[in-house]
C-alpha cells in the first residue's frame, strides 16, 4: 500500500458563518495526480484553501504526512505545498523575479536576498516549464499561457512535496491548455510530485488524472478512478444536464459528450 501524504478527516468549513464544505473525507496516496471536479459553488477552491490553513476548519483535521497542517508553521508548511492559483495582482517585476519569490520560505533568519542556491533553484524551475526564454521579460507583458507556466515555475522553486493547482486551465486556448496538462503530468511522473488540480473540463480531468474527485453543494459524492467517477448517472445528477459516456479508443478512458435537451429528444 502506498504512503498517504494528505488525509482529511470529517472536514467542514467554510467563511464566517456560511459552511461551504460539509464532513468530507479523503486520502491522497504520495505521488498521485488527483483532478478535483464538480460544478461552480462546489467547494473546490474552499478546499484547497483548507488544505493550505488559509481557512480553518469547522469540524475535522487535515493531516500532512501524519501531522494536523495546524501544528506546522505557515513558513514550514510554505516549503511543502505550493500553490498556482487562477489569477495573480503582481507589479512590473520580471519573470526571474517572480519566479524567485517561491524561495522565500526557503529564506534563513534576517536573509533578504536570493543566495546562488536560490538562483540555481529558480532557474531550474524556469527550465521545467519552458520559460527561461522568457526570464528578463516583465510579468505584465507575457502572453496568459505564459503567465500560467511562470505560476507554476514560482510554485516548483518552493521545492514543494504536494502541489495544488486552482483550474490552471481556464481562460486559455485548447493549445495552452493541453501543453499546461502534460506539464503537470510530466512533473508529477519524473519530479515525484503528488498534484491536486481543480478543472472544469472533464475530459482534460479524464485524460490526465489518476484518480477524480466529484464535489457538489459542499459535498463528496465519490472520489475513485476516472471510470469510476465519470460515469453518467453521477455526472448528469451533479450538473444537471444529459451526457453520453463513450470510451476514448486510443486509451479506453470516459469522453464526456454533452447533448442539448433537444438534440437529446431527437435520438430517442
Amino acid at each position: 500500500m502506498k504512503e498517504i501524504i494528505l488525509k482529511i478527516k470529517n472536514l467542514s468549513c467554510g467563511y464566517d458563518s456560511q459552511i461551504i464544505l460539509s464532513d468530507i473525507n479523503l486520502t491522497v496516496e504520495r505521488g498521485k495526480l488527483l483532478g478535483i471536479i464538480g460544478p461552480n459553488g462546489a467547494g473546490k477552491t474552499t478546499l484547497l484553501r483548507a488544505i493550505t490553513g488559509i481557512i480553518r476548519p469547522k469540524q475535522g483535521n487535515i493531516f500532512f504526512e501524519d501531522k494536523d497542517i495546524y501544528q506546522i508553521g505557515l513558513k514550514e508548511l510554505a516549503k511543502k505545498i505550493a500553490v498556482v492559483p487562477q489569477s495573480i495582482i503582481v507589479n512590473s517585476i520580471t519573470v526571474e523575479e517572480f519566479v524567485l519569490l517561491g524561495r522565500i520560505p526557503h529564506y534563513k533568519r534576517f536573509q533578504f536576498l536570493e543566495t546562488k542556491k536560490d538562483q540555481e533553484i529558480a532557474k531550474k524551475a524556469l527550465e521545467l516549464t519552458d520559460t527561461l526564454k522568457l526570464k528578463d521579460r516583465s510579468i505584465l507583458e507575457i502572453s496568459s499561457g505564459e503567465r500560467q507556466l511562470v505560476l507554476i515555475a514560482k510554485a516548483l522553486a518552493q521545492e514543494p512535496k504536494l502541489l495544488l493547482l486552482d483550474e490552471p486551465t481556464a481562460h486559455l486556448d485548447i493549445g495552452h491548455q493541453i501543453k499546461i496538462m502534460q506539464l503537470i503530468k510530466k512533473l508529477n511522473e519524473t519530479e515525484n510530485l503528488t498534484v491536486l488540480v481543480v478543472l472544469h473540463d472533464l475530459n482534460l480531468a479524464s485524460q490526465y488524472c489518476e484518480e477524480l474527485v466529484l464535489l457538489n453543494e459542499g459535498k463528496l459524492i465519490r472520489q475513485g478512478s476516472v471510470n469510476e467517477v465519470l460515469n453518467y448517472r453521477d455526472i448528469e445528477m451533479v450538473y444537471k444536464t444529459t451526457v453520453l459516456i463513450k470510451e476514448n479508443p486510443l486509451n479506453k478512458r470516459p469522453f464526456v459528450i454533452l447533448f442539448p435537451p433537444k438534440e437529446w429528444d431527437e435520438q430517442k
